[in-house]
């Protein structure tokens, strides 16, 4: 059974690559545009993974990705960060305070995402 990833991104380009580097690597993708359109998702579909962008409208990433913690449905889902800020203290915040699982920063390579997700995913499944 295929890896199931909630990918949230308001830009459509990066939603379409990062759907092409899942898809031909076997796993179910399903992609959305919105904060609020992807909590419902992720509610309705429970995903093994959960790909965030930060910087998004009405929404941000930060609060999808409290939204996410706060609802026991969904607390323990892996949320990997994938997002423009490349400062070191953005990465620090993220990694080491909020505890996301990874932080991948724009650009990247179909095989830093990949090699995230499995990593994402078995360190949740062994807690």
């Amino acid at each position: 059974m295929p890896f199931k990833v909630v990918h949230i991104d308001d830009q459509p380009e990066m939603l379409d690559l990062i759907r092409v580097i899942l898809t031909r690597a076997g796993y179910e993708v399903s992609s959305e545009n919105s904060g609020a359109i992807g909590l419902q998702t992720i509610i309705e579909i429970q995903p093994d993974v959960v790909l965030l962008d930060l910087m998004m409208p009405e929404m941000d990433g930060w609060e999808v990705f409290h939204s996410i913690r706060a609802n026991p449905q969904t607390a323990n889902i892996p949320i990997i960060v994938i997002t423009a800020r490349s400062q070191s203290i953005d990465k620090v915040i993220g990694l080491h305070i909020a505890k996301v699982d990874d932080y991948i920063t724009k650009p990247f390579t179909g095989e830093q995402v990949l090699s995230s997700i499995k990593r994402a995913v078995t360190v949740r499944k062994a807690m």
